[in-house]
């Protein structure tokens, strides 16, 4: 690849975020939301529109968020084209505003570790949605013009005896022979 084509890679793509929300059976909870789906098309439609609707489920263009690619993210990027199913992943945060609807687009990267990062923590909703072509092509050329392969390097183990001269074993972490 040119260097010119390289740096015609756009680094950003914007993506418009499509949410459902379900009724729930759970007296704790009124519904369930979960991002359904993301489409490159949708992403100067506005804010919070109702598409469609059904028995106990609506579903909502909850507005726009860019995709950002990092050159030192490319394993991660190459991870997520290696499954099955590449995705995008999409991250809501609980809406805390008094204007704002109950859950708010927040981040939609195609990084799996990142996506894990946020749901580790527990508070924010992370899902997989499929990933559109238009993404994926994107994201294919991004990885082909930076990604590069970083070589295996096997670290040498300690030897269980190495530590400060003269300490007991016990001191060193190795085993206590004075029981």
């Amino acid at each position: 690849m040119t260097k010119s084509a390289i740096e015609d890679i756009p680094h950003t793509l914007r993506v418009g975020v499509i949410v459902e929300r379900r009724e729930s059976d759970n007296t704790w909870v009124d519904a369930v939301w979960q991002t359904v789906e993301v489409q490159p098309e949708l992403a100067d439609a506005g804010v919070w529109k109702s598409l469609s609707e059904g028995d106990g489920w609506q579903r909502y263009f909850a507005g726009a968020l860019e995709i950002e690619l990092f050159k030192r993210e490319t394993e991660a990027y190459k991870m997520n084209f290696s499954q099955a199913q590449p995705a995008v992943y999409v991250v809501l945060r609980s809406g805390e505003e008094t204007d704002e609807p109950d859950v708010v687009p927040f981040l939609a990267t195609v990084s799996p570790y990142e996506a894990e990062d946020y749901a580790e923590s527990g508070e924010m909703i992370v899902d997989a949605v499929p990933m559109p072509a238009v993404v994926a092509a994107w994201a294919a050329s991004f990885i082909e013009a930076y990604h590069v392969d970083q070589p295996f390097k096997k670290r040498r183990q300690k030897d269980k005896n190495d530590g400060v001269a003269g300490r007991p074993a016990m001191m060193r972490g190795g085993p206590r022979h004075d029981r």
